[in-house]
């Protein structure tokens, strides 16, 4: 794959893609809990957003994780709104692939998935993961509240001190307030549950957070 440098550098907001006004439809099942994947969800329920990586693989590991009412992929952290898969990987959107996780916090904790999000990938690799190049697979977290935010950037003090411990250089990750979630292609949505041959560059460091 040939790649131009301009993949691995964030667009100027002034030069992203227009995009469009409608929503990607998708079907509102998960395909593996059978719950729903877009809102309203039950009261009780709360939301992460990571970016880890390719998400067809960052998806499955949430979905596979005890106790999730239900995961869906798509783009966050860019300009473009309702950008297409093929817009985002472009690089001139801006959005990182990510998945959103809807869990009850009475039976999994924000921090159980913020360790299942720091084993899974490589937090130092800036704008790739692995073979995967550009700026969609940037590693990111994105939160929905200051506590969220607060125990995101305690989990990277903690995860770097383990990396360095063993070698690894600073962790690249970006971490912030979430903005808009735009959910990807109906195709995309627990993609490897359809099609388990699929493609998949999810691989950790294997160096465990706790």
């Amino acid at each position: 794959m040939i790649l131009s440098g301009k993949k691995l550098v964030m667009p100027d907001p002034s030069e992203a893609l227009p995009g469009r006004e409608h929503s990607m439809p998708v079907r509102n099942r998960h395909f593996v809990t059978g719950n729903p994947i877009a809102p309203p969800f039950p009261a009780h329920l709360q939301q992460a957003l990571l970016g880890l990586g390719c998400f067809w693989g960052a998806e499955r590991k949430f979905w596979q994780y005890p106790n999730i009412f239900s995961t869906a992929v798509g783009y966050a952290g860019g300009f473009t709104p309702n950008p297409s898969y093929e817009e985002v990987c472009t690089g001139m959107t801006g959005h990182n692939e990510v998945v959103k996780v809807i869990y009850d916090p009475n039976l999994t904790r924000y921090d159980d998935l913020l360790r299942l999000f720091w084993e899974s990938h490589d937090p130092t690799q800036g704008m790739r993961q692995g073979n995967d190049l550009g700026t969609q697979y940037r590693s990111g977290i994105y939160a929905y509240t200051q506590e969220q935010l607060d125990a995101a950037f305690a989990s990277k003090e903690r995860y770097q001190a383990k990396l360095a411990q063993a070698g690894f250089g600073a962790i690249t990750t970006e971490i912030m307030l979430a903005g808009v979630f735009y959910y990807a292609e109906d195709y995309h949505q627990q993609y490897l549950a359809k099609e388990p041959g699929g493609y998949c560059g999810i691989g950790g460091l294997g160096i465990p957070y706790n």
